[in-house]
């Protein structure tokens, strides 16, 4: 990273989440030199919306470099199955990259994005956007300063009535997202793994529903209603239990569609000296601390400016700075090859209704 500061930057995949990377790049300093999408349409369109109308687009990442060779860093910001092959193209053009949610299709593709960044001596990090909100911020510092002591356990939730993602687009398609809440709604899982300093997993067991992934009253305003006949063979709903080899325990529950009473976002944690639930409803959050001593209950509420795009913008932001050493990275991808076996192994241990070992980084079910 060092040499000459980092700020031509561009954007692969011009859908509405990249909006949130192109105002973290400018609030970091960098610019914006170009944009990439296969609908050059619809990515003039968004950068007239950005403000960028200036900035070129291209169909692919060669010929963005091939016109435009100062480039430096690019967001990845495409349907989760490309995330893999253009994350790898990237790197190896020596480029630094900052992907979306989530990190690939499953851990073998995470690990190797991992390596050949290593390889290739560039920052590789991923918009896991929840830990850069600011009750998310606090609690972290409270556990690092030991204010809140050892974790045992902790439950990662969100869960939605009637949410279903681009009903019948690629959300909803297994071979172009890798699944469907449960990898989608992976901020809580990653949340909770962050605050209990990502532990190594031992052992998963879960088990997934699918009760209402064919009726289109449950799809979501999130990408809407995409077609009615499209593919559609994700879980609506996953419930799992994870343990990890320092004893901690963690309880996952996420859904796109369960008839509960509605959306739910947030993490618990039970630790030695404190509790914590920090919560996000319709963009709003709230933290929670509770205490015991001398027969006293205490629950303190800590309240925060509205936090209106969940930590969006921060957390491209601090790309552009871990890059120039303004600041620590608020994502590894080692934590990403960690959380992508997690989901690995929830996903087998539903598909054989068994237990499922992580072992040396491969997935095994007893």
């Amino acid at each position: 990273m060092a040499g000459q500061k980092v700020t031509k930057t561009a954007i692969i995949g011009a859908g509405t989440m990249a909006e949130y990377h192109v105002r973290g790049y400018l609030d970091a300093g960098a610019e914006i030199v170009g944009i990439v999408d296969r609908n050059p349409e619809k990515a003039r369109a968004q950068a007239r919306k950005w403000g960028l109308e200036a900035v070129p687009v291209f169909a692919d990442l060669s010929e963005l470099q091939a016109h435009v060779p100062g480039v430096q860093a690019v967001s990845v910001i495409t349907p989760n199955k490309f995330h893999h092959g253009i994350v790898l193209e990237a790197l190896r053009a020596g480029l630094h990259v900052f992907c979306e949610k989530p990190p690939a299709l499953n851990a073998a593709e995470t690990e190797e994005m991992a390596a050949t960044a290593e390889e290739h001596g560039r920052v590789l990090m991923f918009d896991l956007n929840n830990r850069a909100r600011l009750d998310s911020q606090f609690i972290k510092k409270e556990i690092r300063d030991g204010r809140i002591g050892t974790i045992n356990s902790a439950q990662a939730v969100w869960q939605r009535r009637n949410g279903i993602p681009g009903y019948g687009g690629w959300f909803t398609n297994k071979a172009m997202a890798g699944g469907g809440p449960l990898i989608d709604l992976l901020h809580m899982i990653d949340l909770a793994l962050w605050f209990m300093d990502y532990p190594e997993p031992e052992f998963v067991l879960a088990q997934t529903f699918n009760d209402f992934m064919t009726n289109p009253d449950f799809h979501g305003n999130w990408g809407g209603l995409v077609d009615a006949k499209g593919t559609v063979d994700v879980e609506s709903a996953c419930h799992a239990f994870v343990r990890f080899r320092t004893g901690q325990v963690l309880y996952i529950h996420n859904s796109w569609a369960e008839l509960v009473k509605q959306e739910d976002v947030y993490v618990a944690l039970q630790a030695q000296k404190e509790g914590v639930r920090i919560r996000s409803v319709n963009e709003v959050n709230s933290c929670e601390i509770y205490s015991q001593a001398n027969g006293v209950a205490t629950d303190q509420c800590v309240r925060f400016r509205n936090d209106e795009d969940m930590g969006r913008t921060r957390a491209p932001a601090n790309f552009i700075r871990t890059i120039n050493r303004e600041d620590a990275p608020l994502t590894t991808a080692a934590e990403a090859v960690t959380l992508m076996r997690v989901i690995d192994a929830t996903y087998l241990s539903a598909a054989s209704g068994r237990p499922v070992r992580i072992q040396d980084g491969r997935c095994e079910s007893m």
